[in-house]
């Protein structure tokens, strides 16, 4: 659920804005909208220094059950960033030399003190390099020796006793032989590793760092919040949201604290902030709405549930298979063993939960175990299979049914899916004329739908189904013209066309699941059968086990990555694109202490 929120205009005399900004900190219920540009009165120095604190934290790796150094997180942080220059200076070094190591690899190993020698007693020694194809000619009076080459490039010595011209690029001599070179580099990565293990025994000390870092921040939040509000020469002003249900205890704040507030409803021209709270069961979506970045806009659609629900089917048509869930759940379980304390963790944690349990219904109903032939599975887990999503026949079992009756449930899925957008769209739009166009969408989907099955599957469909599918698509198309008539958004008339294949294109985008699902089978078995053919004999176990498990494991990455491509496409882009969500939405973040804020995105 989006919160409602109210608009907030407050004013005070301008001598008591700090103590204003305070009391507002300390409700932590506003999020605030710069008056003006946030700039000056010591502004920029909290940044710096907030930035130098952060900086400092970020090279500390988190290692909870390391001691303390004893001393103070300033005189820390003024160590670690000693180090850090340390680290960079060595690192600047190391690669200094690594260029000049790898320019001058092709002509090998000399003493670059031999070939001064040589050219204070007169000779002329000259290190070229030409392109492969260009080879220069050796000149009169000279010696030229080629030390190296590679796929473009030649490596020479040019020796003589005068001084003679070549058609190739000279390089200077190097300040210190390859081999100093590589002794150098060598004695820079031990101090490098030095340093980094110096710093690793400040890890203790992150706790500490990471206090005085929220301060930090805490300290520039504020100085924003000051600096952006409004003033005249006797009174500050500043603007911003609150969530409806704080209106009275704000109300009461300003009352005792002499301010001047208006309270209104937020216009359409407002950026308002989304509050998203959600049922217990909902909150584990969080985690992919954090990890890709996106939010409803204050004024779309809170789709969670939704993408909750059919995020876990299309997570179990993907990975497809029950061995897999059932390894998934008991990696979940060890991780909410070892993270229990951890309460940032348990969204993740209890969405791959979820996912996986219905990856492992679906791969029961299917006969899918580690990618197993149905017929070599045991007969208690064939009998829990599904028959028709087996394709079982009297004759056996029938791959190319079974893909059909798959595919037939995929597009089932997505036109539930699209119609669930529409329909929840013609409630919210029930009482403007703008409901007829989701209505109008409901009928063309349904049409376009029957028109898949027929085309893509060859489905044989029942007469009345067919003799509906034109009238209910030029219904559809009608009500969507009306609409659009009525409400005056003309440009939709000249891209209706377009729309309308795009909905039936959408409905078939929904084989995805079948195909990513059919590939991840194919993979599981190609490995299972390579590792058959070795056999799993005294010599031939350890490779046989090695190529299934580097095989199941290639595969579950596959898979991972196919969840993450379409499982979420089709919930952000697909569906989202028909419930008329964009994603536009900002997340709410009130003015308050960083370890006060109680209004966190559920």
């Amino acid at each position: 659920m989006i919160v409602r929120m109210k608009k907030l205009t407050l004013l005070c005399t301008r001598a008591s804005r700090e103590q204003t900004l305070t009391s507002l900190r300390d409700m932590g219920v506003l999020h605030l909208q710069h008056i003006t540009a946030p700039e000056g009165e010591g502004l920029d120095e909290a940044r710096n220094h907030f930035a130098y604190l952060r900086r400092a934290l970020d090279e500390l790796p988190k290692q909870p059950h390391s001691a303390p150094s004893g001393q103070a997180a300033t005189a820390t942080v003024k160590t670690i960033w000693t180090l850090i220059r340390s680290k960079q200076t060595l690192t600047d070094k190391i690669k200094q030399l690594t260029t000049e190591q790898s320019r001058y690899e092709l002509f090998g190993a000399f003493n670059v003190e031999d070939v001064r020698t040589l050219r204070d007693q007169g000779m002329q020694i000259k290190l070229l390099s030409a392109p492969i194809k260009q080879h220069p000619k050796e000149p009169k009076g000279a010696k030229l020796i080629e030390l190296g080459r590679d796929r473009t490039s030649v490596a020479f010595a040019l020796i003589s006793r005068n001084n003679v011209e070549i058609d190739a690029e000279e390089l200077p001599l190097p300040e210190r032989s390859a081999v100093e070179i590589t002794k150098q580099i060598v004695t820079l990565n031990a101090e490098l590793e030095k340093t980094q293990e110096t710093l690793k025994g400040f890890s203790g000390d992150y706790a500490a760092i990471e206090r005085i870092v929220c301060e930090a921040e805490d300290n520039v939040n504020y100085l924003e919040a000051r600096n952006g509000m409004g003033q005249t020469e006797q009174v500050a002003y500043l603007r911003g949201f609150i969530p409806a249900e704080q209106e009275k205890p704000l109300r009461e704040l300003a009352k005792k604290q002499g301010w001047a507030t208006i309270l209104e409803t937020p216009s359409d021209a407002d950026n308002v902030p989304t509050l998203l709270r959600n049922p217990k069961w909902v909150k584990p979506i969080k985690a992919v709405l954090d990890m890709i970045g996106v939010i409803p806009g204050y004024k779309e659609l809170d789709v969670s549930a939704l993408f909750l629900i059919f995020l876990s089917i299309f997570f179990a048509f993907l990975i497809g298979d029950a061995g897999y869930g059932l390894l998934f759940i008991a990696l979940t379980l060890f991780g909410k063993k070892k993270t229990k304390r951890n309460e940032t963790a348990q969204p993740a944690l209890n969405l791959l939960m979820l996912m996986s349990a219905c990856c492992v219904i679906f791969g029961v109903l299917t006969g899918n175990y580690f990618g197993i032939m149905l017929e070599s599975l045991p007969a208690p887990l064939v009998a829990l299979s599904s028959d028709y999503l087996t394709g079982k026949t009297a004759a056996g079992w029938s791959s190319d049914l079974a893909a059909n009756h798959v595919m037939f449930v995929c597009f089932a899925i997505g036109t539930l899916h699209l119609t669930l957008a529409h329909g929840w769209n013609l409630f919210r739009k029930i009482n403007s004329w703008s409901a007829l166009t989701d209505f109008g969408w409901l009928c063309s989907t349904w049409a376009l739908f029957s028109i898949v099955l027929q085309m893509v599957l060859y489905m044989e469909l029942p007469a009345w189904i067919i003799a509906t599918q034109m009238p209910l698509l030029g219904t559809g198309v009608l009500l969507i013209i009306v609409s659009l008539l009525l409400t005056k958004s003309y440009f939709g008339l000249v891209t209706l066309a377009l729309d309308v294949i795009n909905n039936f294109v959408d409905i078939i985008s929904y084989v995805r699941l079948y195909a990513v699902g059919a590939a991840s089978l194919a993979i599981a078995q190609a490995f299972n059968g390579m590792a058959m053919d070795i056999g799993f004999g005294s010599i031939g176990a350890i490779g046989a086990a090695l190529i299934l498990f580097a095989g199941h494991g290639l595969n579950i990455i596959l898979g991972a990555m196919g969840v993450m491509v379409h499982g979420i496409r089709l919930n952000t882009l697909e569906f989202s694109g028909h419930a008329g969500v964009e994603w536009a939405g900002i997340h709410f973040k009130p003015f308050s202490k960083q370890e006060e804020n109680e209004f966190k995105q559920n």
